[in-house]
């Protein structure tokens, strides 16, 4: 299955996909005007992100997407289909233009802003028609630097709604028209405003245009630095996609060729010099080298890999050359099943965030309501045109919730892009939510805490037999099985050099017991026997008193003991182990130190599992349990009163990472389609489970902060702004820095650090 697949799985089994980009849209309500409209396509789920500027229709055939697109112009937006790789159809542009407007509004503001305060405060400087000098210069400062406000207030208008651009465009345009009304009936008799050490001159208050150019400039300020922030956030997301090279070396008849990555296929040979980045997934078939997979999976080291390796594509190759044959190409290769990982996860919200998005789409009209309501309360107590105009304009300027659209999806963005860099792929906010509440971590053991692959840990001789030679003739037989532990056999034997020189013989497997072969040699023929001690008591072999006891401490120890007998003797042993990962302990006590109950659960038998916990430091061993039981393990946590991440190697333990509240999968190879799992964990140091831990609860906590500030931010500023004690102009630079707080705020993410990292954590 692909992760374009499993992203569908998450939304009731809609099995089609279509991704648009939006243009058009300023503000939270923008993205739920779309998506309403969008909904309202037959059989479509659709979900519109703000920040990515993206919208994600489920249940939608590609053929309807130009159906999905009209519905987006109809709403008064543009839309375009994803060209995966690139930012939306004139982004760069947009932002351009934006900057262009914010200069042309600060230089037009500044003097304005200079001029209109020295003529306001002292009169024998005014001139005749200063007035309009002053309302000429906000002219292009009102209207086209402002025009993106005005813009989105219209639109909004037409299709009978309102946005946060209806409060800017109403503020902005009602201190102009103030401001041209009052020079128009003549207004320079009227008595100043308190400047601190008296009343100012009369006809000081008459004009609005520095506050209407100033909030302009101050919007934009904040909305040019929004738009790069979150072009800067999305790069993280499409960075992964953009580590896989546009050209492969293939080598086709004998001779090599630059050809364009797309028309590599799978079984192609291509060559990767040392410095250059390899091509797509596949197996070493000539070469050795050192490979940094850093930008991948986190890992600081580079990995040694030789012929029968597989390496990823995206990643670089240190130093010798290397022959790949392609195993995966396109989007079946991990990169590209990354990234989609990634991107998918913020087509997703979180509950908080759709509790935002209801909130703001009634925040607008009450904010409107509150305006008239100070507006008409100022006139009745009798506080004069000039302070109940200027007590709704500030409600209307300081109650823009920009703050709130961006407090949750900025934040999800940065925290998995970030964590997608580091090899934590995390699949959506719910995997966010969860990591706040969990109190217990349960761990599988084989292929989590353990390397999953079984290794040769002693060889025993019984007599006068080398050990050398008990693992040569051990792997003699063993190299015609494919079993774990016969692979185990083999890689030892190559890796000490002990070679059988005899002929191999027929050789029969037992199942469940071992396997019976023959040696065929200049000595004649050897009738070898290799196999547990039930096999060994069953042919009438007698163990000696040595070779019980090691197969004794190696069922203790949850090991394997493997005996060889020879022309009916027993010769000596093997004990063959699945190794616990150098990481497992240091990882267990980060988890522990963190506050999280650690419980081991696997299949073995009690003793040998507790050897297991004890070694890593598990609060409690679960052992002797079914892979199709764990799942029951985790409801009965649960049912205890438990919250529960359970970390497994994404293959067997689909039931209990879907039963988990957090659901983590430590995967390999190209495994990173694993839908159970809230959590991927690509990198293969187990730091990752709470590297992964961490990213996720710091996210969460960002988005609680951004959402704390700027809810507290709009409770705490309206009242103050109808009450008069916030002019126009500190409201509007007030609003902008709010928005500006919570974009920069979720940026800090960027900065977080893995364990073992130099670098500082934010």
């Amino acid at each position: 299955m692909s992760l374009t697949d499993e992203g569908t799985t998450r939304y009731a089994g809609l099995d089609q996909r279509v991704e648009l980009d939006i243009s058009g849209m300023t503000c939270a309500a923008c993205a739920n005007r779309i998506e309403k409209k969008l909904n309202k396509l037959d059989g479509v789920r659709a979900t519109v992100n703000y920040a990515t500027e993206r919208a994600v229709l489920l249940g939608l055939d590609p053929v309807r997407a130009p159906d999905a697109v009209a519905a987006v112009e109809a709403a008064g937006y543009g839309a375009s289909p994803v060209v995966e790789g690139s930012e939306p159809d004139g982004y760069s542009d947009r932002v351009k233009l934006l900057r262009n407007r914010l200069i042309v509004a600060a230089l037009l503001t500044i003097p304005l802003g200079d001029v209109a305060i020295v003529l306001a405060l002292s009169p024998q400087m005014r001139f005749p028609g200063w007035q309009w000098v002053l309302i000429a210069c906000a002219v292009p400062v009102v209207f086209w630097c402002a025009w993106p406000f005005h813009r989105s207030a219209w639109r909004n208008l037409r299709h009978g709604a309102t946005s946060m651009d209806t409060l800017v465009s109403l503020g902005v345009l009602a201190a102009f028209t103030w401001s041209v009304v009052a020079t128009v009936i003549g207004a320079e008799d009227t008595e100043g405003y308190w400047i601190g050490y008296g009343i100012a001159p009369a006809g000081a208050d008459t004009l609005y245009l520095e506050a209407a150019a100033a909030v302009t400039t101050f919007l934009l300020a904040g909305r040019y630095i929004e738009a790069r922030s979150k072009r800067s956030a999305r790069g993280i997301l499409s960075a992964l996609g953009k580590l896989a090279p546009s050209t492969v070396r293939v080598i086709r008849d004998g001779t090599e060729q630059v050809v364009p990555i797309g028309s590599l296929l799978v079984g192609e040979r291509f060559l990767v010099r040392p410095g250059e980045r390899i091509a797509t997934d596949g197996r070493v078939i000539v070469g050795s080298s050192a490979v940094d997979t850093a930008m991948m999976t986190g890992e600081p080291v580079p990995r040694d890999v030789e012929v029968g390796d597989r390496v990823l594509g995206g990643t670089i190759n240190a130093t010798g050359a290397l022959i790949v044959e392609a195993e995966k190409v396109g989007a079946h290769t991990q990169l590209a099943q990354m990234a989609a990982t990634a991107e998918q996860a913020q087509a997703r919200k979180a509950s908080v965030q759709t509790l935002v998005d209801r909130v703001v789409s009634v925040f607008v009209p009450a904010v409107l309501g509150v305006s008239l309501v100070t507006l008409v309360v100022w006139l009745s107590l009798g506080g004069g045109p000039r302070s109940a105009f200027s007590a709704a304009l500030s409600v209307l300027i300081i109650a823009c919730p920009c703050a709130l659209g961006l407090a949750t999806p900025t934040a999800l963005m940065v925290g998995v892009g970030r964590g997608a860099q580091l090899g934590i792929l995390i699949k959506g906010p719910d995997a966010l939510e969860a990591s706040g509440v969990i109190d217990t971590v349960v761990l599988d053991k084989t292929g989590t805490l353990t390397t999953g692959i079984m290794t040769v840990e002693r060889v025993v001789s019984f007599g006068s037999m080398a050990e050398d030679e008990v693992l040569a003739i051990s792997a003699s037989l063993e190299s015609r099985s494919e079993h774990p532990i016969a692979r185990a056999v083999v890689r030892a034997a190559q890796a000490r050099g002990a070679v059988q020189p005899d002929g191999v013989g027929p050789v029969e497997a037992l199942p469940g017991q071992g396997l019976l072969g023959a040696l065929i040699g200049g000595s004649g023929t050897r009738e070898v026997l290799i196999g547990n001690a039930a096999l060994m008591a069953t042919r009438g072999i007698t163990v000696a008193a040595e070779g019980q006891a090691m197969a004794e401490a190696a069922s203790d120890a949850g090991s394997t003991a493997v005996l060889v007998a020879v022309d009916g003797v027993a010769v000596g042993g093997l004990v063959v182990s699945d190794l616990i990962k150098d990481s497992a302990a240091g990882a267990v006590a980060r988890l522990r130190s963190m506050g999280l109950r650690t419980i081991l659960l696997t299949g073995d038998r009690q003793g040998a599992a507790e050897l297991v916990g004890g070694r890593v430091g598990a609060d409690e061993v679960v052992a002797e349990v079914l892979p199709t039981d764990k799942a029951a393990v985790i409801q009965r946590l649960q049912a205890s009163g438990r919250r529960v991440a359970m970390v497994g190697d994404g293959i067997n333990d689909a039931a209990a990472l879907a039963t988990a509240n957090l659901g983590l999968a430590v995967v390999s190879g190209t495994d990173v389609a694993m839908k159970s799992a809230d959590i991927i964990l690509v990198r293969q140091s187990l730091d990752a489970i709470p590297d992964a831990i961490l990213l996720a609860r710091r996210t969460l906590r960002t988005i609680r902060g951004n959402l704390i500030w700027a809810f507290a931010y709009n409770v705490a500023a309206i009242p103050l702004a109808a009450l008069g004690l916030l002019n126009p102009l500190i409201a509007g630079f007030a609003m902008s820095l709010s928005s500006v707080f919570v974009v920069t705020n979720s940026m800090r993410l960027r900065r977080f650090a893995p364990a073992g990292s130099s670098r500082r954590r934010s």
